[in-house]
């Protein structure tokens, strides 16, 4: 019997035969994937359009600079904070639930009793 453990060391989630989890921890796992996929192409979309911002002010004689402004620096802080670092850590969180689910497919048998995490029986219907 598999039991998945939390960091404390208990044992956590419904336990459920490892054969009828199977298709559900791989669908899962894509549906993680394509989430972590469209949340990096929303960064890098975001990284490009501020790239090309960049070197069109870069572009701009001194004149015109001085009279269209740049933004604050502190301003792209809070846009990178918004636009680049929390999305990030989602896609980090979305990469251990996948890692973890992958964990679960690859270490049990289909007659095996196993007990799923809490965060992935709630998706489990």
């Amino acid at each position: 019997m598999l039991n998945v453990l939390r960091s404390d060391g208990n044992p956590q989630g419904s336990q459920r035969r490892a054969a009828e989890v199977f298709p559900f921890l791989e669908a899962y796992i894509a549906r993680k994937e394509q989430q972590a996929a469209e949340i990096e192409q929303v960064v890098e979309r975001y990284e490009v359009k501020r790239m090309k911002e960049e070197r069109a002010y870069q572009s701009m004689s001194s004149l015109r600079r001085m009279f269209s402004g740049k933004k604050p620096d502190h301003h792209l802080a809070v846009e990178y904070i918004h636009y680049v670092k929390k999305p990030m850590e989602q896609v980090k969180k979305l990469r251990a639930e996948i890692k973890q689910a992958r964990t679960i497919l690859n270490e049990s048998k289909p007659n095996d009793v196993i007990s799923i995490p809490e965060e992935i029986a709630q998706d489990f219907v």
